[in-house]
């Protein structure tokens, strides 16, 4: 198990320079002028020359990557454009509470969408799992943006329930939670029905009722493990599409986190900035992807000998 989480951290690597490579390209060849941004009405060719000299932008593609990977593999994610500030301070100040929105996410995900799954799938054709079914399917259309906007209109304007904006307290968290965790408490909530409908009509299932088992710990002792695998595939994959949408979910609700400062970062242009979120997301990612399959091993009596032999 050693080796194989050792064998998936370096795998890590070559992942994250490819994604600072894709968005240093597109951020390098987008149209327009970082200096315009940064001088604003001060802004003349002599001023722009000068500046460019001192940020490095007057260096070829290939050496200013090289500089920007060479400062990160340091811990350096350079100066923002704009704020003249560490990119690495304004990250260390935002991003935890994209850390807050996305757990308060996949919490409502998993502590939803779970129990509703095995329920619907133990009682595949009851009322109970043909309304949550819909309720999945409106679940995955509605975009965030959408939802939030209706979340908002609801039970801040009209009700006066809960505050609209911000992260201050934990009234702030419920409606980012609700609009980011919707759409990917559906996928797991049908991923979760059609792995228990699955596992229930299997030969070892009918035996364990036929011995006399009751339902409950034929669900929970018997078919639960082995229904989870897809699940927890899904949760895992969660975790990357939620930092995506922490996005929408930032902007729509004024939260001060990652996913705002890369929309702002973006607009203005500020190319560190815009790296330093993004490759912070891409770690979480395959940090994520990680955890899930050592989950795997724990939960797979044959994966986990297969990684203690060894051949993981």
């Amino acid at each position: 198990m050693f080796k194989f989480v050792v064998k998936r951290l370096f795998a890590m690597i070559p992942i994250i320079l490819a994604v600072t490579f894709v968005v240093f390209t597109i951020m390098y060849f987008t149209p327009g002028d970082p200096t315009n941004v940064i001088l604003g009405n001060e802004w003349s060719e002599t001023a722009s020359a000068q500046l460019k000299a001192e940020l490095g932008l007057d260096q070829s593609f290939i050496m200013q990557f090289f500089h920007y990977v060479k400062n990160l593999v340091q811990g350096n994610f350079g100066m923002s454009y704009i704020t003249r500030a560490p990119v690495g301070d304004q990250l260390l100040a935002r991003f935890p509470n994209t850390l807050i929105v996305v757990a308060g996410a996949m919490v409502f995900c998993v502590g939803v969408g779970v129990p509703i799954g095995i329920y619907s799938g133990v009682k595949p054709y009851s009322l109970f799992s043909n309304v949550t079914m819909v309720a999945g399917l409106l679940g995955v259309s509605l975009p965030i943006f959408w939802l939030g906007l209706l979340l908002i209109l609801l039970f801040s304007v009209q009700l006066g329930w809960l505050p609209s904006s911000g992260l201050d307290s934990f009234a702030s968290l419920i409606l980012p939670s609700l609009a980011l965790g919707s759409n990917y408490m559906a996928n797991v909530m049908r991923t979760t029905r059609s792995s228990m409908l699955e596992v229930i009509r299997q030969d070892y299932i009918r035996t364990a009722k036929a011995k006399g088992v009751n339902e409950r710990n034929v669900v929970l002792k018997h078919a639960l493990q082995n229904a989870m695998m897809p699940t927890i595939t899904v949760i895992g994959m969660n975790i990357g599409a939620l930092l995506g949408g922490v996005v929408l979910t930032e902007t729509v609700f004024s939260i001060p986190g990652t996913g705002r400062l890369l929309v702002e970062s973006i607009n203005k242009r500020d190319t560190p900035t815009v790296l330093g979120c993004l490759v912070i997301m891409a770690v979480c990612v395959a940090i994520s992807n990680l955890v899930v399959d050592i989950i795997y091993a724990y939960i797979d009596p044959r994966i986990k000998a297969q990684y203690g032999g060894g051949k993981g």
